[in-house]
């Protein structure tokens, strides 16, 4: 449970919270060490990192993310996408808007999703545009847009992403799918260096949580890489998606500048669809992974060619 996401304890904490957003601003570096020791009660290694996590927070304080800004941001994004040749795979486009106000809802259609262009969890889901009242969603998407996501992870990529609302095609379950999953299936695939490695699957997601299991590029199942808890629950063994092959070019086209990224897929009706690149796993405080699926992760990201800006 994230205290950013709970309301609850959004209230409780708001004092620390507020801090830990002053200090993300200003000394991300130092947050980031500070809920690296809460989380793990080690200090973060940023010298020499060796596991999944250390490399992906050396990465995220220690190189230009320039490029990983662009490619977080929702709507930014796309232009990436059609730049790497895979324009196909992306959800319709209804509109971009920097003000909750200029949004006609009488010109979009039955479904769609709305979401920030920089946040993270804030996705609301319309099945009827007709029965649809904004006004229950519209206020919190405006105090959204009045400021930057990303401080309270120390996450200085997503700080500098403007904050703006995106409206896109609503995707669904196919039959195949819903055999195993009430949700759609995400496929993230985790690159280093270029090349696609592991896959964790992500299905039946509830409010409580979802069920999880890992994958090798060969569709063998590794429920041992994984600490499975009533957040993070231990899914079943899902039959290898149709064009997985083709999702496994798809990734390794999109993550071939990086060291490191996790590249979202959906995989609908043998149709490939682009989720999001994501480049700092929780945080890059991923507590789900086991100590030897860490270090193993981390000893296939080669950080010899990657250049330091500290």
């Amino acid at each position: 449970m994230h205290i950013r996401t709970n309301k609850t304890l959004n209230v409780l904490f708001r004092p620390v919270l507020i801090f830990c957003e002053w200090l993300g601003k200003h000394f991300p570096k130092l947050l980031v060490r500070m809920r690296y020791f809460v989380r793990f009660h080690r200090r973060l290694n940023l010298k020499e990192p060796k596991t999944l996590n250390e490399k992906i927070l050396y990465l995220s304080l220690r190189t230009d993310t320039t490029l990983w800004t662009t490619c977080a941001d929702k709507y930014a994004v796309r232009e990436y996408i059609k730049s790497c040749g895979l324009e196909d795979t992306l959800v319709k486009l209804y509109g971009l808007w920097d003000k909750v106000d200029d949004i006609d809802f009488s010109k979009l259609p039955d479904e769609y999703t709305i979401k920030t262009t920089n946040g993270c969890g804030d996705v609301t889901i319309v099945q009827d545009n007709h029965a649809f009242d904004p006004a229950t969603v519209l206020p919190y998407y405006a105090k959204e847009l009045s400021k930057r996501y990303g401080a309270l992870e120390g996450g200085i990529h997503y700080m500098r992403i403007q904050p703006r609302l995106i409206i896109e095609e609503l995707l669904h379950n196919d039959a195949e799918a819903l055999k195993y999953s009430t949700s759609i299936i995400d496929y993230k695939i985790w690159c280093f260096n270029g090349k696609a490695h592991y896959i964790l699957t992500c299905s039946n997601r509830t409010k409580e949580g979802l069920e999880i299991m890992t994958y090798d590029r060969d569709w063998n199942a590794h429920p041992e890489y994984s600490i499975f808890n009533n957040e993070y629950r231990k899914g079943m063994i899902l039959p290898k998606p149709k064009n997985f092959e083709q999702m496994l070019l798809d990734a390794e086209k999109l993550a071939e500048p990086f060291a490191c990224v996790r590249v979202d897929l959906y995989n609908l009706n043998g149709k490939i669809y682009f989720g999001e690149l994501t480049f700092t796993s929780l945080g890059g405080l991923m507590n789900y992974y086991t100590e030897e699926f860490q270090l193993l992760a981390g000893s296939m990201i080669d950080l010899s060619g990657v250049k330091t800006i500290d």
